[in-house]
């Protein structure tokens, strides 16, 4: 191999480790921490509200994607389990610290909000069309990998 393909394909070689790595510290194979929610469109009581703790070591902006915000644990905090209907899908977030959300959805994306609830500080997450399936739903502190209290609101009527 002469040296320009050697350098080349050093070059492939260190581009596809970097990218490995990314969402590989989110583990949506492990069990969610605080359970699984199975809801049908429709569903009471709305909103379905989990209490969860948010935050972990992993920063989202490294593991998940550099749009992404907030330090999150490896497993997810809640899986939700949604048969949709005619109704949006929204999941946000109510703390009184500075909480981000990342959610695999059914289609294999990863989607991911900041500040785009309601209080200024919290996430919401919104799918007007939202597909059938497994959402497996993170929820991040902003800044630091404290853990806080918070929220999960789970709505097919508005952000909470």
């Amino acid at each position: 191999m002469s040296p320009i393909a050697r350098i080349f394909a050093a070059g492939a070689a260190i581009a596809a480790l970097s990218t490995a790595g990314i969402a590989a510290a989110q583990n949506y194979g492990l069990n969610p921490a605080y359970g699984t929610v199975n809801l049908t469109a429709g569903f009471t009581p709305d909103p379905y509200v989990v209490n969860v703790a948010s935050g972990g070591r992993n920063d989202a902006s490294q593991t998940v994607s550099s749009s992404c915000r907030g330090f999150i644990a490896e497993a997810p905090d809640v899986r939700l389990n949604y048969r949709s209907g005619s109704l949006p899908l929204i999941i946000s977030v109510n703390s009184s610290a500075d909480t981000t959300l990342v959610i695999n959805g059914p289609d294999g994306s990863w989607y991911c909000d900041d500040d785009g609830g309601v209080n200024g500080l919290n996430p919401a997450i919104r799918w007007n069309s939202p597909a059938s399936g497994q959402y497996d739903i993170w929820i991040g502190t902003y800044g630091n990998a404290s853990n806080q209290p918070a929220q999960l609101n789970i709505s097919e009527v508005g952000s909470q």
